[in-house]
């Protein structure tokens, strides 16, 4: 066994944990993910803890204490402590993994080292106890210092237990910035097509972390094939010339450039992974040998729909990204009825996200000066900013009248009145009229009178 004398703090939960367990005659540690994110010098989200206690043993040494049996029939309980989780899991053994995912069955041992034997990657198979410092058996502290995704073993036989540790592995070392050990990459690729069996949201969690990740970009040129092997409505876009002088880059670098160039949040890295995904589907050369793509942007976005779908996105995240992937590539200039119409039509929120995906789209095509998109974008923000300090009329809500008012000006109740209503508020933010109640009802009531001449012409 691997020991090293190196300190890593625990917080005092855990150290009672670990006191509970170990002043019974049971060994335990910290495992796992806050081990190697400590060792990293990072704050763990989570402290997880096993433990030679095996279920039965572990309910009457927590008596009296918040204790939550979260998976016993997997040897874990949760220990609560100031709202806070601690999940305590037994030393165990997995047995076979028919569905590529879960055990069928798990056996409870005594010695941590089988334990460690079973968890995926090097990084993550170390333990920790201030009485004897790290238990690190495969290599996971040097791993961490050469900055290596590495399997446990031989790296199929953990992909075949659970295939969705393929992309756990471009997770972590896209989130850590690491590299992906030769054997494991080559498992990885070699067994993407495996990741499909796997539960849409898990698929999801996975690969958002990964989008969100500082090296998002390089994984995603690196494993183009294990992405486009669980996406296959992707695949048409590797390598996908676009014949065009607006842009540098096939489909699939322009993409991934896009991605690099926003901000690392859920939607927005989405849309960017998803903009262009119609491309190839809508593509054709003119008569110059000129590409197009007319109409990619809804061909993209039923491309998102259906993958959103699949991977049980939220509504409100699935409905967010579908608007900006379709709305990716409208006119957006600093000029303020242009501006005024797209905060009626999308919102204020959708706009500025719009103004990110505008910038980023420009910068991914690699035709323009440094900078001259992140100008573009200052420029668009400050006359939106500008705009709405003024706060504009761009909304039936904060039109001055309402449908009581027309109702009680002479207006019959019916369709009439929305379709009045609209026609203020097109006017009001066109500079036509000022958003008052006497001038909206004025023009209203001429509007009335206009229609009340035509019938009776």
């Amino acid at each position: 066994m691997s020991v090293s004398t190196e300190i890593i703090r625990l917080p005092e939960p855990v150290q009672a944990i670990l006191s509970r367990l170990r002043d019974a005659g049971y060994s335990a540690y910290a495992v796992g993910g806050c081990v190697r994110d400590s060792l990293l010098g990072k704050t763990p989200h989570d402290w997880d803890i096993c433990t030679a206690a095996r279920p039965e043993e572990m309910r009457p040494l927590f008596a009296g204490w918040h204790v939550v049996e979260t998976g016993l029939q997997h040897g874990t309980l949760t220990v609560v402590i100031d709202h806070i989780p601690y999940e305590v899991t037994a030393y165990r053994l997995d047995g076979l993994y028919t569905d590529h995912r879960h055990p069928d069955s798990v056996s409870f041992v005594r010695d941590v080292r089988e334990d460690l034997r079973r968890r995926d990657f090097t990084v993550n198979a170390m333990a920790y106890a201030p009485e004897e410092g790290l238990i690190d058996l495969f290599g996971g502290r040097e791993d961490l210092q050469k900055r290596l995704i590495r399997c446990v073993g031989e790296p199929e036989e953990r992909f075949r237990e659970d295939t969705l540790r393929i992309l756990r592995a471009l997770r972590f070392a896209a989130c850590y910035d690491f590299a992906i050990e030769d054997g494991t990459a080559a498992a990885a690729r070699a067994m993407a097509c495996d990741v499909r069996r796997v539960a849409g949201e898990r698929i999801r969690a996975e690969m958002t972390k990964l989008l969100c990740g500082n090296a998002a970009g390089r994984i995603l040129r690196d494993f183009s094939g294990v992405i486009t092997a669980v996406f296959p409505e992707l695949a048409p876009m590797v390598g996908f010339d676009q014949h065009t002088p607006w842009h540098r880059h096939d489909v699939w670098e322009h993409t991934v450039r896009a991605v690099e160039a926003i901000a690392p949040e859920e939607a927005l890295r989405w849309t960017m992974l998803l903009h262009d995904s119609g491309k190839p589907e809508a593509f054709f050369l003119d008569t110059e040998g000129i590409g197009h793509a007319h109409g990619h942007q809804k061909r993209s976005a039923a491309i998102a729909e259906v993958l959103f779908d699949r991977m049980h996105f939220d509504t409100r995240t699935r409905d967010r990204a579908l608007l900006l992937i379709e709305k990716h590539d409208i006119d957006m200039r600093p000029d303020e009825r242009l501006l005024m119409r797209q905060l009626n039509r999308y919102g204020e929120e959708a706009v500025r996200d719009l103004i990110a995906v505008h910038c980023a789209d420009r910068k991914a095509r690699g035709t323009e000066l440094p900078g001259e998109a992140d100008r573009w974008a200052e420029g668009m923000t400050a006359a939106l900013d500008a705009l709405l300090a003024r706060q504009p009329c761009y909304t039936l809500a904060s039109l001055a009248v309402n449908g009581k008012d027309l109702i009680t000006a002479g207006f019959r109740p019916g369709p009439g009145l929305g379709q009045t209503l609209q026609a203020l508020l097109e006017r009001v933010m066109d500079g036509e009229l000022t958003n008052d109640r006497e001038t909206l009802l004025g023009a209203a009531r001429s509007g009335l009178m206009a229609l009340n001449d035509q019938d009776t012409n």
